[in-house]
């Protein structure tokens, strides 16, 4: 790796710290990055040692692309050099292994620091409550708690995170709250902003409000976070008082995050406002704001509960140009928009483009899966599009997608009106193979409708089905 490395690099006689770290940190591709590394100490025989800035710098390095073991062998070579590992860059290890959601490396590492700071106790307490590990996040501060650490403001914030998750323990929350002076903690905007926004989570509205107001009497400007908690809870129930709070934030020259914008825009849609919603849309992308998969979802279930088609069509072709992927459930809304205005050939384009897009169908839509292409066969088939409902009609039978009576008895009769003979009796057969048998009477005029179109009798293998079927009925 060494000799590799000299063809990229030409070191100086002298390698020092500042310059390793310079190369290191100009080097975005993380393999190159680690040859840097490496080659600096093997250049020269008596050269140079990394210390923990460099050996800190690659792991980082590491982290930033999730490669956690090569990160910990970075970790078991400082032990072997003699370089010591610091607290730092442990925690550095914990905090990637919480952002990939696995906790129980983040103990594991945790358990590698000889001597933690209560620094190291709150960034590990507070990883455990972000993943919900609650119970573990309790134990562990009484552990903290117990070895003499006492309560400061990060931990307390942490605590009250953690006791505002859950209805049962938001009480204890508020009380620790206003008992933090009495440990010389003074509450200060994220203590606040953690409260409101469990409090809205929790759908307890008029706390969080009281508690808003208290706050600027404080002297706790709110941030965007706490206000986006604030507009959030509001437009489930109280949409005007959300868009006043909206507009306060501009007023206050506070700008609102994708996340604002969304709650507002959600909030509008299950008001029945979603056109208002398109305008509060055009405002945020006018100011540079990007839109997200969730502000798109929502605006355009929000359309098409309206049956605003012209306009659910732009936001749908907005989010493709964007680079966000529909998924399933927003190609289900769009084809039952046009199912429910009679367009049944745009909801067949749309079960095409999923086909073509390949999107995944999950289980728990498989019953909306169903339901939609039935109803859309059905509608080609009475639309006089009979063929083409014939090649959906294919397509479920090819993906084990299960078709109902009501479709089977309208692709014969559109077959039978059209005198195709070949396709009804293709479709009857795997009607019976279904086990889907027509009533007697729906029996009865189909085989009268075919009988009255064609002599069959002359169709010895056509009259042999009808009787088969016939008997089975």
């Amino acid at each position: 790796m060494a000799m590799r490395s000299k063809a990229i690099i030409k070191w100086p006689k002298q390698v020092t710290t500042s310059l390793v770290e310079q190369l290191i940190k100009a080097e975005r591709n993380v393999e190159k990055a680690v040859i840097v590394f490496d080659s600096a100490s093997a250049e020269y025989a008596n050269g140079f040692r990394h210390d923990h800035t460099t050996y800190s710098l690659i792991i980082s390095k590491l982290l930033s692309v999730n490669q956690f073991t090569r990160a910990e062998d970075f970790i078991d070579r400082m032990t072997k050099e003699s370089c010591k590992v610091t607290e730092d860059i442990l925690l550095s290890i914990c905090r990637a292994y919480g952002r990939v959601h696995k906790p129980h490396d983040v103990m594991r590492i945790f358990q590698k620091i000889s001597e933690p700071t209560l620094k190291a106790y709150v960034t590990v307490f507070s990883i455990l409550v972000d993943e919900n590990q609650l119970k573990v996040a309790f134990k562990f501060y009484r552990y903290m708690r117990q070895l003499g650490f006492p309560p400061n403001l990060p931990s307390l914030n942490v605590l009250i995170k953690a006791l505002s998750k859950n209805i049962s323990t938001i009480d204890s929350a508020i009380n620790i709250f206003r008992e933090m002076p009495k440990h010389g903690c003074t509450p200060d905007t994220y203590t606040y902003g953690t409260l409101i926004n469990g409090l809205c989570k929790l759908s307890k509205i008029k706390e969080a409000k009281e508690l808003f107001k208290e706050m600027e009497t404080k002297g706790c400007s709110p941030s965007v976070v706490t206000y986006t908690s604030l507009i959030h809870g509001l437009s489930q129930n109280n949409l005007d008082e959300a868009l006043a709070l909206f507009q306060e934030m501009e007023a206050k020259t506070i700008t609102p995050n994708v996340y604002t914008y969304s709650s507002i825009i959600n909030g509008l849609c299950k008001n029945g406002r979603s056109l208002e919603a398109m305008e509060i849309l055009e405002g945020m992308i006018a100011k540079r704001h990007k839109p997200n998969m969730v502000t798109y979802s929502t605006l355009l279930h929000g359309l098409c509960k309206e049956k605003k088609i012209r306009e659910s069509l732009e936001i749908f072709d907005r989010m493709k140009v964007q680079g966000l992927k529909p998924d399933a459930g927003l190609y289900w809304k769009m084809i039952e928009v046009f199912c429910d205005d009679g367009r049944f050939d745009k909801a067949a384009n749309f079960l095409d483009e999923m086909v073509f897009e390949g999107i995944p169908i999950k289980r728990v839509t498989w019953g909306v899966h169903v339901k939609i292409h039935n109803t859309v066969v059905r509608g080609l088939c009475r639309g006089s599009d009979g063929n083409r409902g014939f090649q959906v009609y294919c397509r479920m039978r090819g993906k084990g997608i299960c078709v109902d009576v009501e479709t089977f008895e309208v692709l014969v009769g559109f077959f039978c009106e059209k005198r195709d003979l070949e396709k009804a009796i293709r479709v009857f057969d795997d009607m019976i193979v279904d086990g889907c048998f027509p009533e007697e009477d729906i029996w009865s005029d189909l085989v009268c409708r075919i009988l009255g179109k064609q002599n069959v009798q002359e169709d010895d293998e056509l009259m042999s089905k009808l009787v088969v079927f016939g008997n089975q009925v």
